[in-house]
């Protein structure tokens, strides 16, 4: 078993070899994962000889026994996760993304040690509770609550759809403050909770059978807890920037979940396609299979740029409330790739692709949710255009081309999308369209982490075609934003509207 010391001290490139021939031995020798794809939650030497490589060591301080906290090291070890088990690179996000970091950058650092010290030498885990029945991506109205009292907060709401429920030993607890007539303050506070205390156990009212991600357990929870004051976050400034640093920071590393994932299906679309023969041909000699095969390369491609930016640019260090556009773009732009790489390798596997062991499947089902979870993408896409008409309307600059000439996160590759993007944007317009139009700034942005990456020696054949593929997809939705669509449901649809009376 390597030790928490023993890990934080080898290099990363041997850390991470280490790591890799772990998961190959659990997965693959002593036991097989095909086996346990249809059970809830990892066999649990499956788990603890994962575990025993210290993976969270990547999150965690050099003076508290980590690595040292560095980020690319925590999107180097979603990397190699998500390239054999997208539910355990997931595991790996919400521990490090939603718990830890928030413990490192905004905790009292009398509580840090005992914290850092049982994740390195018990394995311990933490998640984050904020989504209530009835509120989903509304967390400014969240119901739960707190009160001080004495020494203490009492705690008490309704949670659901936390990933790690029932197995987690520490949560990151969101609430609001009881105001003295009732009310809930519109700042948001953040707790840490600690299993091993009675009075901050959490009690769980039902397991959700959740269709996907079947190693991570999901639930609704519910609340009514004490918690000692030390254990309250401390932001720098308000609790709603702590929330958007929080889950701004936690989407940046989106696309750490996703290299290895998408990867993993490029590789075996192309091993397939190149081993099933057709009239004595290999499936992948066909025109269409390349195409398709390209699609899941670009998307390689682009998660591999967005790991670069990330890498960069979302260190603890920094404060990513601010960081809108680029958050959402990572988020949401990444996650259909993974969508659509899945669905792509399963059309490509044939019948077989509909087995249920099947990776190509399971990655459908397993990559879903992620475009829905921390806001669904119409709600992010939406944002998007929100901040950049307002960005426009203050520079009084309306055409688009124009715009993103001189903004910073589009410099490398504005003028490769002109004249696609010389129009005028609508000061408002529909929500279907503002979706539209932050897709199109989404990979505009994104097709500047790829040149970025190239100039970084990356291999140019491979930028090139991406750039050509997000060129290509850039028209499409261009297009369809041109195009006037005010159809909207009818929902007495069912009057006049049966076929078989006009047959």
């Amino acid at each position: 078993m390597m030790t928490y010391q023993t890990a934080a001290l080898l290099p990363f490139t041997e850390f991470i070899d280490n790591f890799n021939h772990q998961l190959k031995s659990v997965f693959y020798e002593r036991d097989d994962i095909k086996k346990f794809i249809r059970h809830r939650g990892f066999p649990a030497t499956v788990l603890r000889d994962i575990m025993a490589t210290n993976p969270f060591s990547v999150a965690i301080p050099r003076q508290f026994g980590g690595r040292g906290n560095k980020t690319k090291e925590a999107l180097g070890i979603m990397d190699a996760a998500s390239y054999e088990s997208l539910p355990l690179s997931l595991m790996f996000g919400i521990n490090i993304g939603l718990f830890l970091g928030p413990v490192n950058k905004y905790a009292k650092e009398s509580i840090k040690p005992d914290i850092f010290r049982r994740f390195l030498k018990h394995q311990n885990m933490g998640g984050l509770m904020i989504t209530e029945p009835g509120y989903g991506s509304d967390a400014l109205n969240m119901q739960t609550y707190n009160e001080q009292r004495g020494s203490k907060y009492h705690i008490k709401g309704v949670k659901h759809w936390q990933g790690l429920t029932g197995m987690a030993d520490y949560w990151l607890m969101a609430s609001r403050k009881k105001m003295p007539d009732g009310g809930l303050s519109r700042d948001i506070d953040f707790f840490i909770t600690d299993a091993r205390h009675p009075e901050q156990k959490i009690e769980v009212e039902e397991l959700y059978h959740n269709i996907g991600l079947y190693p991570i357990p999901y639930g609704r929870n519910k609340i009514d807890i004490q918690v000692p004051r030390d254990y309250k976050l401390q932001p720098y400034t308000t609790g709603l920037k702590l929330t958007m640093d929080l889950l701004h920071r936690s989407r940046f590393q989106f696309p750490g979940m996703a290299v290895g994932f998408i990867r993993r299906m490029l590789d075996d679309a192309i091993t397939h396609t190149q081993q099933r023969f057709i009239r004595a041909k290999p499936l992948f000699a066909l025109d269409q299979v390349k195409q398709q095969i390209a699609r899941i390369q670009t998307a390689f491609t682009i998660s591999s740029a967005m790991c670069s930016r990330s890498a960069e640019a979302s260190g603890l260090e920094k404060n990513l409330d601010g960081k809108t556009v680029e958050a959402n773009t990572m988020k949401a732009y990444v996650t259909e790739l993974m969508q659509e790489s899945a669905q792509t390798l399963t059309q490509l596997y044939g019948a077989n692709g509909y087995k249920e062991e099947c990776i190509a499947s399971r990655g459908i089902v397993d990559s879903r949710p992620f475009m829905v979870f921390e806001g669904s993408n119409e709600m992010l896409y939406t944002q998007i255009a929100e901040v950049l008409v307002k960005q426009m309307r203050r520079l009084k600059v309306m055409n688009l081309a124009a715009y993103l000439k001189d903004y910073q996160r589009t410099l490398l590759t504005a003028n490769h999308f002109i004249p696609l993007t010389d129009f005028n944007v609508e000061e408002k317009m529909p929500q279907r369209k503002q979706v539209l139009l932050g897709k199109i700034l989404s990979r505009i942005v994104a097709s500047d982490y790829v040149a970025a990456l190239g100039h970084k020696g990356f291999r140019q054949d491979l930028v090139n075609d991406s750039m050509d593929m997000i060129k290509q997809e850039v028209s499409a939705l261009v297009s369809s934003c041109h195009y006037s669509n005010h159809v909207v449901p009818v929902q007495d649809y069912n009057i006049n509207s049966s076929w078989m009376d006009f047959s």
